[in-house]
């Protein structure tokens, strides 16, 4: 057990140090929810399983705070309301969870990000190109290959793994540094 988890800790390590040569990828990114908020918009977050947790975490991260007291910022996860899910799902198709409720929620100026780790989830792949059609910013959260979601959206971060756990690590991970990025710039400036 102790070499499994030394390597389990070794890998995560590894593909996050990885990540470092996307800088500036994840300085753009950060940019992109900065633009929005500061022109009055909102962030958009979805996935499926742990895709959906770390679009809720990083949503919960925005509204209340990351690390600093400050104003609330306007996010929403799609994946947090069962009953509309459920609607949906029943009423449409699972692969129409996200992209109705981007028709319903989404204006031009917001931004919507699409987190996959294969970067193929069809409700994932719609949900971003309802966004597009309605002149939201675009980003996905991928890993290694990107998928179909890397040509889709205006930004894609693609996680160099291969292996689920440790894509949605990263990701998550990301997702922290964009919303102390974000808290730095946009409340840190004001004081």
């Amino acid at each position: 057990m102790k070499e499994l988890i030394k390597q389990a800790l070794a890998e995560s390590a590894e593909i996050k140090s990885e990540l470092a040569k996307e800088v500036n990828l994840i300085i753009k990114i950060a940019e992109a929810f900065m633009a929005t908020y500061q022109q009055g918009g909102k962030v958009i977050l979805f996935g499926n399983g742990g895709s959906a947790a770390d679009a809720q975490h990083i949503a919960a991260e925005l509204v209340g705070r990351f690390k600093r007291e400050r104003s609330a910022l306007p996010a929403i996860a799609l994946t947090t309301n069962t009953s509309i899910l459920t609607a949906l799902a029943n009423d449409y198709s699972f692969d129409d969870i996200f992209a109705r409720q981007v028709e319903a929620l989404v204006k031009k100026g917001d931004l919507c990000l699409g987190i996959s780790t294969s970067g193929n989830s069809p409700n994932v792949l719609a949900g971003i190109r309802e966004a597009k059609k309605l002149g939201a910013k675009t980003i996905g959260f991928t890993g290694q290959s990107g998928g179909k979601l890397a040509g889709l959206t205006d930004l894609c971060l693609k996680v160099p793994s291969n292996d689920t756990p440790r894509i949605q690590e990263a990701h998550i991970t990301i997702g922290h540094i964009i919303c102390d990025l974000v808290e730095r710039e946009l409340f840190d400036r004001k004081q």
